[in-house]
């Protein structure tokens, strides 16, 4: 990267997102915050080289107000290591900031944002993506994370393996953690594969960004 982790540019970068996620903590954009604990700000180093977009925090992240650290969270982590990348040097947030959820029995079940509210969440986001370093690599965790960035067209399916950009900057679709849960027995290992697979593409993207430009011919 261009800055160390000790330089006053880190130092800056970092100090953002501490402000940004002040305010966000009072963000009143959409319904969402009345049934929320809170809002859940993204978290990582400000010089990553990695940005992971999911969909909202869950429960658990709701009430420990840290994003992936429930059961998608858990999957993330085993996905992160087994593509060689350590879990404390990349950035995840998510598009939304408040746990959208409604009542079964004792139990809070997710609910999909729609799509104002995934719009009315979009500035933080922005916010973020600003602040991080520019040659950071997005990596687009489900179809929800997608469509906040290219629209309600966005298909994880189509966007999958294709050398996309946001703004400049590269950019990997591939499947939310949730939905290597939600898979029957026989289907998860294939998609935790698949995981797996995009998270060390999005590796090897940034291991080019940074080695620079080739060296020209000699004459």
């Amino acid at each position: 990267m261009a800055t160390g982790p000790g330089s006053t540019a880190a130092q800056e970068r970092e100090g953002a997102l501490a402000a940004s996620s002040e305010l966000a903590s009072a963000c009143r954009a959409c319904d969402l915050w009345e049934r929320a604990t809170q809002t859940v700000f993204g978290a990582g180093p400000a010089g990553a080289s990695l940005m992971l977009i999911g969909e909202q925090p869950g429960d658990q992240e709701d009430r420990t107000g840290q994003p992936f650290v429930g059961p998608a969270g858990r999957v993330l982590d085993e996905a992160l290591e087994a593509a060689g990348i350590a879990r404390d040097r990349v950035y995840v947030t998510n598009a939304v900031k408040h746990f959208k959820w409604a009542p079964r029995g004792k139990r809070r079940i997710h609910q999909r944002p729609n799509r104002a509210e995934v719009l009315a969440c979009r500035h933080w986001l922005d916010v973020e993506m600003s602040v991080l370093d520019r040659d950071a690599v997005l990596v687009a965790l489900g179809a929800t994370a997608g469509q906040a960035l290219f629209g309600s067209t966005f298909r994880v399916g189509t966007a999958r393996g294709k050398d996309l950009t946001f703004e400049d900057r590269p950019l990997v679709a591939t499947l939310h953690p949730s939905a290597v849960l939600r898979a029957e027995s026989d289907e998860r290992a294939r998609l935790f594969t698949d995981l797996v697979q995009d998270l060390q593409r999005a590796r090897s993207i940034v291991r080019r960004s940074q080695a620079g430009p080739a060296a020209p011919p000699r004459d």
